[in-house]
């Protein structure tokens, strides 16, 4: 595509986001048509962002989500952004290969976990219960995300403590907080 496709959702009392055409967004008083415009701008500048870094890394950053909200009447972006739970990248390399020979890229992303949990059964259908992960599959995710991590920042990753999370989560905020007053 010339210019990315923006497809924008709104959040369901229950389940999934729900997708929403622009005009119905902006006439059905969801968001006002300048906010849109705003929203619009952010989410083309950081998809752009998030090309070049990927291309410089060689994987292509195929789509993504991005969140939005307010904060003090103010439009903030929330939540992760280029994160494997919210995009799809694929292989630079073996893009081209796979798109000639008609079969699925190979890609970095959390689709593997939902082809996963559909041939174990599992639809996401209210009331149906997750299917248990053994630490093959838990190995597995971790693997690609650990992947992802080291292409996208071009660090090895390191494995913190997992011991006393919820210290290190308190410690690390207090910290943060210390250098803001700072």
């Amino acid at each position: 595509f010339k210019s990315p496709i923006i497809t924008p959702a709104i959040k369901s009392l229950a389940g999934h986001d729900e997708d929403i055409s622009e005009y119905d967004l902006i006439h059905q008083n969801h968001i006002p048509k300048q906010d849109w415009d705003i929203i619009r701008s952010l989410a083309l500048n950081l998809f752009d962002f998030g090309q070049k870094m990927a291309q410089d890394r060689g994987l292509i950053l195929v789509d993504t989500k991005y969140e939005f909200g307010y904060y003090n009447d103010s439009i903030i972006l929330i939540d992760e952004i280029h994160t494997p739970d919210s995009s799809r990248y694929f292989y630079e390399s073996d893009y081209q290969e796979a798109f000639s020979a008609q079969r699925d890229p190979n890609q970095l992303s959390k689709e593997f976990v939902r082809e996963w949990l559909i041939l174990q059964g599992f639809t996401g259908k209210d009331g149906q219960k997750v299917p248990e992960m053994d630490d093959k599959i838990v190995h597995q995710i971790s693997e690609r995300y650990i992947e992802l991590y080291e292409k996208i920042t071009g660090k090895r990753f390191i494995k913190g403590d997992s011991n006393n999370i919820n210290s290190r989560v308190e410690n690390n905020i207090l910290a943060y907080l210390d250098n803001r007053k700072a």
